[in-house]
């Protein structure tokens, strides 16, 4: 709980932001006003309300306090009158908005607890039980979240922010969607919320009904960018009385005066009337209440406690391997699929490339056969990561951006968390698809020795190379469809070209031969070549005259390499995907293109 007053103040508040102007033809992007001279101030334990129309700007407010709007900003945001930095933000407030990105499979409870913040233990495990009472969740803590409806994700969503404790709380259109009585009960809950926590709330809301009035300290309208009207409630009604504009017996002020400060485009004359008439409530507003004048040194920054901080990297992991398990391990239907894919994908794809092979004869397992299942367990392999991939992590990718922008936690922190849980289960499942395949492509009368180890080590790797490469494309597509598409068009490149098995690499041009060694491909065939052809004798053709052909000698004539040499075929095949593995944590922690952070907010 909080346990001193803090004050938000917003002054003379100009921001400008890029529209795009219609293409190239049309001049590219245009700089935009959409908000000018908005002043606010919100303190703890009151509810602020941001009113206005579609267009008025109440989001760019948000995201302006929040230091998260595109475009340039001039005048002052401050927290007990120190500059609100992006940093000080993330550590003591809180931002909602419409994403309910929640990750399948965890209970309400689970959500909570899994939430990033450095409390542990008995704190945190309190501070959930309180949330949840608060919130009106108790009754569906261990509800699963996919089966929540739309008001319980609204409230869920307010509590992963509140688990964290914060000073200050945004809502953007918390009500938007939710029936009047859901709706009601939101604002009364976050009401009650801030006057017990002593948090101050600060949420716009587009269609305001009557019976949240009560629950409102302070509201902003807003039109075009202007304020017509900011501060407290009950004094609203005084001033727009006072200036000639009295709220109607059995009238909605909120809506009334929300109507007052829209733009009516029914007609061009209605326009122009309307436009005027609120051009002169916001020059009147600005005359009646001058604009304050924001600290230049603010004698009274050290009012700001020392935030409670982010979690360190270390609790972090911990956190989000615990929530990857509990999602993994969960018994709904969003868990048993997550376990059944990271289990038992390339294993069942291996079984049936065993029922066509199975029944091959003897005369019929030459080498050109072989060469041809090399080709299909790489394609399978490679199959089965794209479509685990594809369906596991862009939950995860979306609960990242969510969570990025809070500054809990980097991107390297998740693909670390994610390649703890996702290697060892990969690695289970390859060698279960190993046993599976070995019978039909060895002698069983030989020893397993390294040949079952090639195998295991070029499915294992093959499988985390195309789970790698869908992580790397979801950094920039954000359909999972288009990574799919885009993963399986490079690899079938890579089989087509490296694999020796579509057509011979002496074939190739010299400097296609030298771009297949940079390849994972090259190197996994070679491995299972060796493998499939490890214990098999010469083989001789019947006819007039008998030819027989060495193992080796077919090696060399597909793929070039006379001398096998495995501990370098083994070595690359693993560095492959570790290397890929560590360059995806590299670029997951740089900054997004400003392109992209549009592309992926919701």
């Amino acid at each position: 709980m909080i346990g001193s007053d803090y004050v938000l103040e917003a002054h003379n508040i100009y921001h400008t932001t890029e529209v795009d102007g219609g293409g190239c033809l049309a001049g590219g992007d245009t700089s935009a006003l959409v908000l000018k001279c908005v002043n606010l101030t919100v303190h703890s334990g009151e509810v602020m309300a941001i009113l206005g129309s579609k267009g008025s700007g109440k989001r760019a407010l948000l995201d302006v306090i929040a230091r998260r709007g595109d475009g340039s900003t001039r005048g002052q945001v401050l927290l007990n009158g120190a500059p609100l930095t992006k940093s000080l933000f993330q550590q003591r407030c809180g931002y909602v908005t419409h994403a309910t990105n929640f990750i399948p499979g965890l209970t309400v409870s689970q959500t909570l607890h899994y939430t990033p913040t450095i409390f542990t233990g008995y704190l945190k495990a309190s501070k959930v039980r309180q949330i949840l009472a608060d919130l009106a969740l108790s009754q569906v803590s261990n509800k699963r979240v996919e089966y929540l409806t739309m008001s319980e994700k609204r409230r869920l969503a307010i509590g992963v922010q509140l688990v964290r404790d914060p000073v200050m709380l945004l809502l953007d259109e918390p009500t938007q969607g939710l029936d009047p009585l859901s709706a009601y009960l939101l604002i009364s809950i976050l009401s009650n919320s801030a006057k017990k926590s002593g948090c101050g709330v600060l949420l716009s809301l587009e269609k305001p009904r009557s019976d949240v009035f009560p629950f409102l300290d302070r509201a902003l309208f807003l039109c075009l960018g202007g304020v017509v009207y900011s501060g407290g409630t009950r004094a609203m009604l005084e001033y727009f009385h006072g200036i000639g504009f009295p709220c109607p017996q059995l009238e909605n002020p909120l809506m009334y005066y929300l109507c007052l400060s829209t733009v009516d485009r029914r007609s061009r004359d209605r326009f122009l009337e309307s436009s005027q008439q609120i051009e002169a409530l916001v020059d009147r507003f600005a005359r009646e209440t001058p604009i304050p004048e924001a600290p230049i040194n603010p004698m009274t920054a050290g009012k700001v406690p020392l935030a409670y901080g982010k979690p360190n990297e270390l609790k972090v992991f911990g956190t989000i391997y615990l929530r990857l398990l509990a999602s993994t391990f969960s018994c709904g239907y969003a868990g048993m699929k997550n376990l059944f894919l990271r289990l038992f994908a390339l294993p069942l794809a291996m079984c049936t490339l065993w029922l066509f092979y199975t029944n091959l004869k003897d005369d019929q397992r030459g080498f050109f056969s072989k060469s041809g299942m090399v080709l299909n367990v790489l394609g399978l392999a490679y199959g089965s990561g794209i479509l685990t991939t594809v369906t596991t992590f862009p939950i995860w990718r979306k609960r990242f951006v969510q969570e990025h922008s809070e500054g809990l936690y980097s991107g390297a922190s998740l693909l670390i968390a994610y390649d703890a849980v996702s290697l060892p289960f990969s690695f289970i499942s390859a060698a279960i698809a190993s046993c599976v395949i070995y019978p039909i492509i060895l002698n069983p009368t030989k020893p397993i020795g390294s040949a079952f180890l090639y195998l295991l080590i070029a499915l294992w790797t093959s499988f985390v190379l195309a789970e790698q490469l869908c992580i790397f494309f979801h950094l920039f597509v954000k359909s999972r469809i288009n990574t799919a598409v885009a993963v399986t068009y490079l690899l079938c490149i890579s089989l087509s070209l490296a694999s020796g098995t579509v057509r011979s690499h002496k074939g190739l041009l010299t400097w296609l031969q030298d771009n297949t060694r940079g390849t994972h491909t090259r190197y996994a065939s070679l491995l299972l070549h060796n493998t499939f052809f490890l214990s098999r004798p010469v083989s001789c053709n019947a006819g007039p005259q008998t030819v027989c052909i060495a193992p080796f000698d077919f090696l060399y004539e597909r793929l070039g390499k006379a001398d096998p040499q495995e501990s370098v075929d083994l070595a690359l095949s693993i560095a492959f995907p570790i290397g890929l593995a560590i360059i995806n944590m590299i670029l997951y922690m740089m900054p997004l293109p400003k392109f992209l952070r549009r592309k992926f907010r919701d």
